[in-house]
């Protein structure tokens, strides 16, 4: 049994404790086992579980996620400083020295108009602290962990700082149509050019998204949650047949997709 006190009510210095406790001797033998490479996925999981408690507007559940957003950190840092690295001290010392870097305008003399001016100014600090002396160092910085949809349009906005960008959504747009019709070609040619006009598709989309100051990844997702509706609108309606949806043809299942379409449009869903 280990040396822990129980209380009604725990603060940040307790959740340090049991972390600590966890991952040593006389703690849990599976948290002992971890690493930063075996939990990486862990910290990824919890950050969109704690995003989506945010999407649903749900204040309970966002406490509990960040809770466990929390609990990765610490547990990062605990792996590095048995590992004679950095501990969650350290972590938060170089998080308050950025804040007060990137805030001149809070903590220093510098004066600025609004919040525009606040991130054309955060982001030429942040230059200086990565040591990003060219505009290709401010693309490569962009992390290739992300969500490939947020990558490129990370890229692209920072490339655009360059004035390297469309002047207009009508030529995003036809350069959208260009690629589009390139990975026809390739299609069509069944040659090794899929893979990579495919990519240049959706990398224009993204820019056409910019340009109409939509979230691409927001934006699939709404059409991926849209599509299961109607898809379950679709089984609906064959169930009711009596047939299964595999045994039925496809020119079938696209009439039942447009009423599914019209019943759910009906409904005031989208």
């Amino acid at each position: 049994m280990i040396n822990f006190t129980k209380k009604a009510h725990y603060n940040l210095d307790d959740f340090r404790q049991v972390i600590e406790l966890l991952r040593h001797p006389g703690g849990c033998p599976w948290d002992q086992e971890q690493t930063h490479a075996s939990i990486r996925r862990n910290l990824l999981e919890e950050a969109y579980e704690a995003a989506e408690a945010i999407d649903t507007e749900n204040p309970t559940l966002l406490r509990e996620e960040l809770g466990d957003v929390l609990m990765q950190v610490l547990f990062h840092s605990s792996i590095e400083a048995d590992a004679g690295g950095f501990n969650v001290d350290d972590v938060a010392d170089e998080a308050v020295k950025k804040l007060i870097f990137r805030h001149p305008h809070v903590f220093g003399t510098v004066e600025v108009a609004d919040s525009s001016e606040v991130l054309v100014n955060w982001d030429e600090l942040k230059r200086q602290e990565k040591h990003q002396e060219s505009y290709t160092d401010t693309l490569n910085a962009v992390a290739r962990s992300l969500p490939a949809l947020w990558r490129a349009e990370k890229v692209q906005k920072k490339a655009a700082k360059a004035n390297f960008d469309w002047p207009s959504l009508t030529r995003a747009m036809d350069k959208l149509r260009e690629e589009q019709g390139e990975l026809e070609a390739a299609l069509t040619q069944n040659d090794g050019d899929v893979f990579e006009e495919l990519g240049d598709v959706l990398f224009s989309a993204v820019k056409v998204a910019r340009f109409a100051g939509v979230d691409p990844e927001d934006a699939l997702n709404a059409a991926t949650e849209k599509f299961i509706r109607r898809f379950g609108q679709v089984e609906a309606l064959a169930l009711e047949s009596g047939r299964d949806m595999k045994e039925i043809p496809l020119d079938q299942l696209e009439d039942l997709w447009n009423q599914a379409k019209q019943l759910i449009a009906t409904s005031g869903a989208p």
